[in-house]
């Protein structure tokens, strides 16, 4: 099993947790942003949408860190990233998929680019727009752990999710971005105890390789 990976990605660190919480062994092939290593030919040929991360197993390629994670969940299935009941597991991917799907895609890297690059956004404009986003994202998110989490260790109820496993990288960029996050005391809390567990740390982007 091979992953490409970049040790900044968001995305690939989701992907990361997944792979140690399930205790899968396999081959981490770096894919340097800032050359471009994402976008050659011979990565597009495997990996069409030119993005990262993907995962490659037995020759066959899966691409989106949501499908990965659900396929890894599948193919491994303990520990559970989903619980068994039909409206249960539609609360954790309601709140998963709000951070892949509404935060995370307007504070890519490739977004932030195209606002330095095309658009002419200074670092203070870029910052504000990514802290902009992030606060509108873990405002309604923070209103859902508080419905849902027992005792503010897990995004729902009391056991790991695919909902921590999507919170704690983008946590990670929300610091890393200098966002207030003291509107969002459960949220700060149940990924302060994520960080804390094994799979959670060994997956952050300054413990990999690839780190700069």
């Amino acid at each position: 099993m091979k992953l490409y990976n970049f040790f900044r990605s968001s995305a690939a660190f989701r992907v990361r947790i997944a792979l140690n919480l399930k205790g899968v062994e396999y081959e981490r092939i770096a894919k340097v942003f800032a050359k471009n290593e994402h976008r050659a030919a011979d990565y597009l040929a495997l990996n069409p949408q030119g993005l990262i991360p993907a995962l490659e197993v037995n020759g066959d390629v899966i691409s989106q860190s949501l499908a990965i994670i659900e396929y890894l969940n599948d193919a491994y299935p303990q520990p559970p990233l989903l619980p068994t009941e039909p409206l249960a597991r539609a609360h954790v991917r309601s709140m998963a998929l709000a951070i892949a799907c509404d935060i995370h895609p307007l504070n890519n890297l490739r977004v932030l680019n195209y606002l330095r690059q095309r658009l002419g956004q200074n670092e203070d404009g870029v910052n504000t727009w990514y802290r902009h986003w992030v606060s509108e994202g873990f405002r309604g998110l923070e209103q859902q752990v508080a419905r849902y989490s027992s005792e503010q260790r897990y995004c729902f109820g009391d056991s790991l999710s695919l909902a921590d496993v999507c919170l704690v990288p983008q946590m990670y960029n929300a610091r890393r971005f200098d966002t207030d996050l003291t509107p969002f005391p459960k949220l700060v809390a149940i990924s302060t105890h994520l960080e804390s567990l094994s799979a959670f740390a060994a997956a952050k982007p300054e413990a990999q390789p690839d780190a700069k």
